[in-house]
C-alpha cells in the first residue's frame, strides 16, 4: 500500500489512482442520474407513470385513463387553472 505523510507528520494511506478515478466516475454518474431525475420530474415527464401508480394503489377497480387522455386532461386543467407558471 502506498503511504503519504500529512503536514503534521502522520502517515496515511494514499489512494491508488485507479481507485480514485473509479470513485470519481461513480460520483459523476450518480450526480448525472440525480440531475436527470430532477429535470424529468420538474418537466413532468413521469407524471403519467405517477398517475398510473396512484390509480393502482388507491383505485384498484378503476381502469386508468389512457396516456393520451391523461395528457389532454392535464393540459386542459392547466389552461383552466394557470397557477404559478411563466406563460
Amino acid at each position: 500500500m502506498d503511504t503519504a505523510r500529512t503536514s503534521g507528520g502522520r502517515v496515511i494511506a494514499a489512494a491508488r489512482p485507479a481507485a480514485a478515478v473509479a470513485a470519481a466516475a461513480r460520483a459523476v454518474g450518480a450526480a448525472a442520474r440525480g440531475i436527470r431525475w430532477y429535470v424529468t420530474s420538474l418537466m413532468g415527464d413521469n407524471a403519467y407513470a405517477t398517475y398510473v401508480a396512484h390509480q393502482r394503489r388507491h383505485h384498484p377497480g378503476e381502469p386508468p385513463l389512457t396516456e393520451r387522455r391523461f395528457w389532454r386532461e392535464r393540459m386542459d386543467d392547466q389552461d383552466r387553472n394557470p397557477g404559478a407558471r411563466c406563460c
